[in-house]
């Protein structure tokens, strides 16, 4: 019993530490601005280069996992992580700017690979164990966005803030350290295939969704406080209320990867999450003072359980773990260069339009390309097969 419960400590604390170093900076974002005299822009680009590396470096990460095994190479993210959080240290812009990058090329391979890991060492409980999964990434966000201004008042200076999410990160590479065995690992670097899915429509599908969940998702963290200030919410309660939508993301994602896991058809349980969310989405544009608590909950849920539906998808999809983590690497390489895009995008025509409606309603239209690859990708199916098959993913081996 011992060695399962160290592995799902250990997918947890990974987990975890998959988000702390993005979203502990968007809470210092003013006073890194007055520190180090940056612009809006570059703070926001501090936000925007951790997803960028998520895109640009996810493909690479089966490579490393066929030639190191999965289990050492999320090991090295983890160490990768903790660099970078300790690069930051000191404080300047070309610290600040190079930290960020390398924890977040850390965090892209912890990414890619755990869904795999999933796979494989959990078999038929790895639907179930992905919506634990998920919650932790949701968990990890929560806790960075609630406590890094804590941790700054504590400590008398932001610096010392972004460099304590390093110690969880050490946290984890020791806990994790056991899986990297040579049984643990499985041997898996000398049998591990090249897998490429650029060509099957059913990846694609999924990449689509992944990548249209992660631009609203993040567009929507990013803007949401602001559209809230806009309309006479102060921005600390604009904040709280977002951070609290994060938190509800939590048992969304748990509940409704439970739900998926039991079923052959995924459809109805995300057309519930993608429904909640453009409710949400509507209820901001046209009541977003007197019902904020309302819509927020509603994204939280939403966002939160498309999110983990999406990672869960990706796992039942794949016949096997190189699949997974092929399907996953393709996924998020298109996803997150797409949330990278998203917050910029809805930005800029923000300023072009003076007001947030036009930026709210070209959100809320990406839920339509979104519910059209979510329809395909819930359908039972196998990528790499050449064709769907009528059997759920997770019974195949």
């Amino acid at each position: 019993m011992r060695r399962p419960i160290l592995l799902l400590a250990g997918i947890v604390l990974v987990a975890l530490n998959l988000r702390f170093a993005i979203t502990s900076v968007g809470p210092l974002a003013d006073d890194l601005r007055h520190d180090l005299g940056l612009s809006s822009s570059a703070a926001g680009l501090l936000t925007t280069a951790p997803l960028l590396a998520l895109g640009l470096v996810a493909p690479l990460a089966p490579l490393l996992a066929g030639r190191f095994a999965p289990e050492r190479v999320v090991l090295g993210a983890l160490v990768a992580i903790t660099a970078g959080i300790a690069l930051r240290l000191p404080g300047t812009v070309g610290t600040l700017f190079a930290g960020t990058v390398v924890a977040g090329c850390g965090i892209a391979v912890g990414n890619v690979l755990m869904p795999g890991i999933v796979k494989r060492r959990f078999e038929d409980r790895a639907p179930a164990m992905m919506g634990v999964y998920s919650a932790a990434l949701s968990g990890g966000a929560a806790l960075a966005t609630g406590l890094t201004v804590p941790f700054e008042h504590a400590t008398g200076s932001w610096r010392f803030a972004l460099a304590a999410w390093g110690v969880p990160a050490v946290l984890a590479a020791i806990v994790w350290l056991p899986q990297t065995g040579a049984r643990e690992a499985g041997a898996i670097a000398p049998r591990h295939r090249r897998i490429s899915l650029w060509r099957d429509p059913l990846a694609w599908r999924v990449t689509i969704l992944m990548g249209l969940q992660s631009l609203l998702f993040y567009t929507v963290a990013a803007w949401l406080p602001d559209i809230f200030h806009a309309h006479g919410i102060s921005t600390g309660t604009a904040g709280l209320l977002v951070s609290i939508g994060i938190v509800i993301g939590i048992p969304a994602s748990l509940l409704l990867s439970w739900i998926a896991s039991r079923q052959v058809d995924q459809r109805g349980v995300l057309a519930l999450g993608i429904g909640l969310t453009a409710v949400g989405l509507v209820g901001v544009l046209i009541a977003p003072r007197s019902l904020a608590v309302l819509w927020i909950v509603l994204l939280g849920f939403g966002q939160g359980g498309v999110f983990a539906l999406a990672m869960t998808i990706v796992v039942m999809r794949s016949p096997d773990a190189e699949h997974a983590a092929a399907l996953s690497g393709m996924s998020q390489s298109v996803g997150y260069t797409l949330a990278a895009v998203g917050p910029l995008l809805l930005g800029a025509l923000h300023d072009a339009s003076g007001a947030w409606t036009l930026p709210l309603l070209v959100a809320l239209a990406l839920v339509v390309p979104e519910s059209i690859a979510a329809w395909g990708a819930a359908k039972p199916g196998l990528v790499g097969t050449g064709a769907a098959s009528a059997a759920p993913a997770r019974s195949r081996r």
